[in-house]
């Protein structure tokens, strides 16, 4: 598959297209791009040479590249563009060169934008709803080649969703230890990380409750690996849909997908526990880079600043109890009776370690009145959690046609529960998964007033509700 790859892929491009990003001059070629492909999306019949010709100079002249002039250096960037083959050059009849971007520089370009600015991340049912799936077994048993298949896809997608989450709690600690004041410390603590993360997916993904309902969902695909009725439906399923196939490869092809199912399911919980201590520890760096700045942007922020410029001076590579030599050296901190701060031994504090307590036996067996509240319980739970999911049942009930709207003003709501649902809808307004839109008037004019509708004793703020 890899030497398949290779060679249709430069087959198609030649190897100058790539090397744009690995010369001396990547930054101010990529930026020349990157305006080149935004003129031509804006001039269906292409950009004039001499224009294009002008906004790479535009950017060399920015980035300030070599000792020859503006002009000359943009026309050889130029040049080498076309022989890369990022840009095309067209003779018209009038004698006029028009400079087209070609459509593979264009899929690089926004590859190379959607690496640079990531798209929001989100954790969305995918994993619930895979859970839920294979606990009905009803449903499986009906079409377990369907929902076995539906299961390994939303698997796959709800991975990525968590590894996504995992590199956008890493990128937000970076920014945190790259921040230099307090206010934009709490801006990546509040504004970024609270809202995009903290109080939206990574809530949601505390309140699923993964590691309990996926030991379930790992039970019924054992149970259904030994099912003889269901094991030939699949297999019968996948004959129907590749004729081709004897009735063998079909039941390894079975096997083979009831196997990644089951590593599926056993890899999420590994990948959540990787975005808890991610987010324990942004939330450690951010405490600790807030104390230090309000330490080093207070009155005695130059004889801190002083103090670690002479420490790391002098012990490069070294322990601090190794430069008790050398403290005469250090510039003298204002502390009573003190030379170094915390001692000589470390500046590390180890954690506090807590014994681990007794736990209280659990009967073997439950009884059937433990049985039954657990599942009043769980029944509950699943009835209140304001999902995407309940937000579009609510939608679908009160707009059975796609483009239909309606007003807030139009929406009874007879109890807590109908006032729950709109709830949910108004949360995931935004989410990928809504199949729904709300407008309000407020925010797309600015001259309008806010209107309000009292409902159920509760004020809501007037907006048109639409289903996608």
């Amino acid at each position: 598959m890899t030497a398949q790859l290779s060679f249709t892929l430069f087959r198609e491009l030649r190897p100058e297209f790539f090397r744009v990003l690995c010369l001396e001059d990547s930054r101010l070629y990529v930026d020349a791009l990157d305006a080149l492909e935004r003129a031509a999306a804006d001039a269906p019949r292409g950009v004039e040479r001499e224009d294009a010709l002008a906004i790479v100079e535009r950017e060399v002249e920015r980035h300030s590249a070599g000792e020859v002039t503006a002009r000359e250096r943009a026309r050889a960037a130029l040049d080498y563009f076309e022989v890369a083959g990022w840009v095309e050059t067209e003779q018209g009849n009038d004698w006029q060169r028009l400079v087209h971007f070609h459509p593979n520089g264009q899929t690089m370009l926004h590859t190379l934008r959607r690496l640079a600015f990531p798209e929001g991340v989100a954790f969305s049912d995918k994993l619930v709803n895979v859970c839920t799936t294979l606990a009905n077994a009803d449903a499986l048993c009906a079409e377990p080649w369907a929902q076995v298949e539906t299961c390994a896809a939303n698997l796959q997608a709800g991975i990525a969703e968590l590894r996504g989450m995992q590199k956008a709690i890493e990128r937000h600690t970076r920014q945190q230890l790259a921040a230099p004041t307090l206010r934009e410390n709490l801006s990546v603590l509040f504004d970024q990380f609270a809202e995009r993360i903290g109080h939206a997916c990574y809530a949601e993904l505390v309140r699923s409750r993964l590691p309990l309902r996926l030991a379930e969902a790992r039970r019924a695909v054992s149970v259904l690996g030994v099912d003889a009725d269901a094991l030939g439906k699949m297999q019968a399923e996948v004959m129907r849909r590749d004729p081709a196939v004897s009735a063998e490869t079909a039941h390894s092809r079975v096997r083979l997908r009831l196997d990644e199912l089951e590593q599926l399911l056993e890899s999420v919980v590994p990948v959540a526990d990787a975005v808890d201590r991610r987010t324990a520890e942004f939330t450690r760096r951010s405490l600790a880079r807030f104390r230090y700045l309000q330490e080093t942007t207070s009155e005695s922020r130059a004889h801190v600043q002083a103090f670690f410029e002479a420490l790391n001076l002098h012990g490069a590579g070294r322990r601090v109890a190794e430069m008790d030599d050398e403290a005469a050296e250090f510039p003298a901190l204002r502390l009573h009776d003190a030379r170094l701060m915390a001692g000589l031994e470390s500046l590390y504090t180890p954690r506090l370690q807590r014994g681990v307590g007794e736990i209280a036996p659990l009967d073997e067996e439950a009884s059937d009145d433990e049985r039954d509240d657990a599942l009043r319980r769980v029944q509950s739970a699943l009835r209140d959690s304001l999902t995407v999911a309940r937000a579009n049942r609510f939608v679908e009930e009160l707009l059975p046609e796609r483009g239909a709207r309606m007003s807030s003003s139009e929406i009874p709501l007879r109890c807590d529960d109908d006032l729950a649902d709109l709830i949910a809808c108004l949360l995931h307004a935004r989410a990928a998964d809504a199949r729904y839109r709300v407008e309000v008037p407020a925010t797309m004019d600015e001259a309008a007033m806010s209107e309000f509708d009292t409902k159920l004793n509760r004020r809501i703020e007037r907006f048109t509700l639409s289903r996608r």
